[in-house]
């Protein structure tokens, strides 16, 4: 099967056949193969892309570099000769193909054409953080951790560091983020090289002048903050100027800066003191666009997509009145509209926006889209996935339904238990509608207790994709009901149902999970109303303590990942500072301590009843373990049944295959010690 229409995918997971299906599990979700950032070649012939698979003696996962021609129907991937270990592909102006792939364990640049062998292109020192090129094919832009001393990529002629001992000092923030000890001096930064003779030349001139900050952004950023002008004379980048108040500030800022490092960047939005960022120039170089946030100190603000004349600097906001976020831009081929993903009402559809007039067209139904790269002749390929099935590629077009292209997963999937997917809203806080889903088994009519999924963020969804940490397909497995709902703070239903979580962590949000599970209990007799099991991470987590002291009576079982206790100490440890004090007023809690009291878990302690297990990790310096272990003290003081599970090698998340298969392990167990399943 090579081609599916998407409003039967439902049916589809519905098929399978109960005589040779069985419950999906972790191992199985671990090993699924995941499909990496696609890339598609000027004439839209072939499509290139990473799968990976689990090896499991080295808990780690491998990537195999793999090419899809685009012309043949019922096309397979196959695994390109000579490149099967290289990542991060592109395609050149002129076709061809350029990666990186180890050479002894240091990555380096490769070039070759479509049925060619690969030609390393590179001398790097040093690890790599990425690459891109120019459209002109005669320039390469690379990003690695540098010291800011250091003159090119290879940092030539750096002193050395005197080793007095292994202590690191500090004068500013930040200290650590997200999973990292902070190096002082050392920045991602980026190095251009001129390309002669089909190989880099140089050792990489810098282009970032005398700004001090990470590009890309750290710690999620990548390509998709870097842009070349179609002539590669000149880079656009999102950067952060670091200084005291980096911890504090969300004021990304795009920069024009000349490939060739001769001059110094210009900052082009300097009067947005909030994110600008996803620099993308129009195929005719005239006009950029990117996305722009309007309130400093608030990361979740919506996006709106901005077009900049790079002639002359005027600015025009394309969507402002268009009450969605949007996520990711590329131009269509013919510079008329602008193909965007932005979340609505649990899925992340693909949208078109026209330049002339900022009219937007959704142009896909259900599922998460993403990775949309524009075709010559129209259409758009852009992966796919849902509640029912990881990544593949689609192929996009105005006159028909996506057409799967990739398969990746077929004989996993074929396996499992067939499932149910029901969406519904009800009334929630504040009389607004609140949208949630239920996923059961499909092949049974018997009881089902109740996995309640909250979501973290707290602007966040737990919508119709996949996900290879919190899975609601795999929750469901041992014979379970997930619920979730989108409470008020939740993405995809306009900003002001985003901003009604601001400085009501505990309030509406709260009430939205109370009416949300009766109304699901109240409308699917299979739902066992009272014997439920609530679990959620980072905000979620959170809500997990809050649920212990203000709704103590309603589950069996709790389980909390990484969640604020204590939100005194959160305010002092957390990495990134904006984001907790713009969730508390904007202050910080010296200054506003009640703000920070009113909805602090740690003030009901005194109700706690319910079982708990905690899961903390001690890379996480989003919400540090401290408060994991400082939940698990006040469980076991109070005498409740409660279990801590600590992961010396994660972060905020849980990535490593072996441990995530022992994360649901646990939780699994403990479900069924409190759930009777």
């Amino acid at each position: 099967m090579t081609r599916i229409a998407l409003l039967i995918a439902a049916a589809t997971a519905l098929a399978a056949s109960p005589a040779l299906a069985r419950p999906m599990t972790a191992h199985d979700l671990q090993s699924m193969h995941r499909m990496g950032s696609p890339d598609v070649s000027p004439n839209g012939h072939w499509a290139v892309f990473t799968v990976s698979s689990t090896d499991w003696a080295k808990n780690k996962r491998n990537n195999t570099l793999n090419l899809l021609d685009l012309t043949k129907a019922g096309a397979q991937p196959h695994v390109i000769a000579g490149a099967a270990k290289g990542h991060d592909a592109v395609f050149a102006s002129d076709g061809s193909l350029w990666f990186l792939m180890p050479v002894r364990d240091q990555d380096q640049l490769f070039r070759m054409t479509i049925g060619g062998k690969p030609v390393q292109v590179s001398r790097f020192k040093g690890d790599i953080g990425g690459f891109k090129i120019a459209p002109s094919d005669n320039r390469v832009v690379v990003w690695a951790d540098r010291d800011l001393r250091c003159a090119d990529l290879n940092c030539a002629g750096l002193p050395p560091k005197p080793k007095t001992g292994s202590g690191r000092t500090y004068d500013q923030l930040f200290v650590r983020h997200w999973d990292t000890w902070e190096q002082p001096g050392v920045r991602s930064r980026l190095f251009t090289f001129a390309i002669a003779g089909g190989k880099l030349s140089g050792a990489g001139v810098p282009v970032e002048g005398k700004l001090v900050g990470d590009t890309p952004s750290k710690p999620f950023g990548g390509g998709e903050e870097i842009a070349f002008s179609p002539d590669g004379r000149t880079v656009y980048f999102a950067l952060r100027e670091a200084g005291r108040t980096e911890e504090l500030s969300t004021n990304l800022d795009i920069f024009a800066a000349p490939a060739d490092g001769s001059t110094l960047p210009v900052n082009l939005t300097a009067a947005n003191k909030a994110t600008d960022t996803l620099p993308t120039v129009s195929p005719d170089g005239r006009t950029l666009a990117y996305v722009a946030m309007a309130r400093p100190g608030y990361e979740s603000d919506r996006q709106v997509l901005m077009l900049r004349d790079l002639a002359s600097g005027e600015v025009r906001p394309l969507t402002q009145g268009w009450d969605r976020s949007v996520g990711s831009i590329e131009w269509a081929k013919d510079g008329r509209s602008i193909l965007v993903t932005a979340e609505d009402t649990l899925e992340t559809p693909v949208f078109s926006v026209d330049v002339a007039s900022g009219k937007v067209t959704r142009l896909t139904g259900d599922g998460s889209y993403g990775n949309v790269h524009a075709l010559a002749g129209g259409g758009a390929i852009a992966t796919m996935n849902s509640i029912f099935a990881p990544d593949d590629l689609y192929r996009l077009s105005a006159a028909a339904e996506p057409a799967k292209l990739t398969d990746l997963n077929h004989d996993y999937l074929a396996q499992f238990d067939p499932v149910a997917f029901h969406k519904f809203s009800f009334t929630g806080a504040n009389n607004d509608t609140v949208w949630g889903w239920t996923l059961k088994p499909a092949n049974t009519t018997a009881p089902l207790p109740i996995a309640f999924l909250v979501h973290g963020g707290p602007q966040g969804s737990f919508n119709d994709s996949w996900s290879y940490r919190w899975n609601p397909r795999l929750f469901i497995a041992p014979g379970y009901a997930a619920v979730s709902v989108d409470f008020h703070g939740s993405t995809g239903y306009g900003q002001a149902f985003t901003d009604a979580i601001h400085q009501n962590w505990g309030g509406w949000p709260l009430t939205d999970l109370k009416l949300g599970l009766a109304y699901a209990t109240a409308h699917d007799p299979q739902l066992e109303a009272n014997n439920a099991c609530a679990l959620g991470g980072s905000y979620g987590g959170y809500m997990m303590n809050w649920i212990e002291g203000n709704w103590p009576d309603r589950f069996k079982c709790i389980v909390q990942h990484d969640g604020v206790f204590d939100a005194r100490a959160m305010a002092y440890e957390t990495d990134e500072l904006w984001f907790d004090e713009w969730e508390h007023g904007g202050h910080p809690y010296y200054e506003t301590p009640a703000e920070y009291e009113r909805w602090n878990p740690v003030n009901y302690v005194q109700n706690w009843s319910t079982p708990q297990l905690v899961v903390t990790s001690e890379n996480d310096f989003r919400i540090p373990y401290t408060q994991g272990i400082a939940a698990f003290t006040a469980l076991q003081r109070r005498g409740i049944p409660s279990r801590l599970l600590v992961f010396p090698d994660e972060n905020h998340w849980v990535l490593k295959p072996k441990n995530s298969v022992q994360w649901y392990d646990e939780v699994f167990g403990w479900m069924k010690r409190w759930l009777g399943k």
